[in-house]
């Protein structure tokens, strides 16, 4: 089973911080308005979540991993709810490779998949160099293609 590249923990950690900003300053806006609560209340609530977002970034590195099996791609992720997901190749319709400004900046990128099926069924892998998302992405194209190929009636 592959990996994510480690620079993910620094995105998602830095969203939660951002996250945690957005709230504690909604907090502090509260706090001028209706109540009068320390500043240093507000400031320790933000750090307690930033560092809360930090290990949660950290744990959900360790475990997120995919594999390209022999029939289905195959992820496993989650922190507090693991979950296990196998995509048989065959209900690949198409897939991205995405590029946001902050993954950019990063030098990282992420892959969509998207499959047949219900509403919004969709897998990411984000994470990635942008080469081995390309290369992810081209493989699993082939793949798709193989599977569309045997399992023609």
């Amino acid at each position: 089973m592959e990996s994510l590249h480690p620079r993910v923990r620094l995105l998602w950690a830095g969203r939660t911080a951002l996250s945690a900003l957005v709230l504690a300053g909604l907090v502090a806006l509260v706090d001028r308005l209706l109540y009068s609560l320390p500043l240093a209340l507000v400031v320790a609530g933000w750090v307690v979540l930033a560092v809360a977002g930090a290990v949660h970034a950290l744990l959900a590195h360790r475990i997120w991993r995919f594999a390209l099996e022999d029939d289905a791609l195959f992820l496993v992720r989650g922190v507090v709810t693991r979950t296990d997901t196998s995509v048989p190749y065959v209900r690949v319709q198409h897939v991205d490779t995405t590029r946001g400004p902050v993954e950019r900046v990063a030098g990282l990128a992420r892959v969509v998949v998207y499959t047949a099926g219900s509403r919004g069924a969709d897998i990411t892998i984000p994470g990635l160099r942008p080469a081995r998302a390309t290369e992810l992405r081209e493989r699993l194209r082939e793949l798709a293609g193989e599977s569309e190929a045997t399992d023609a009636v």
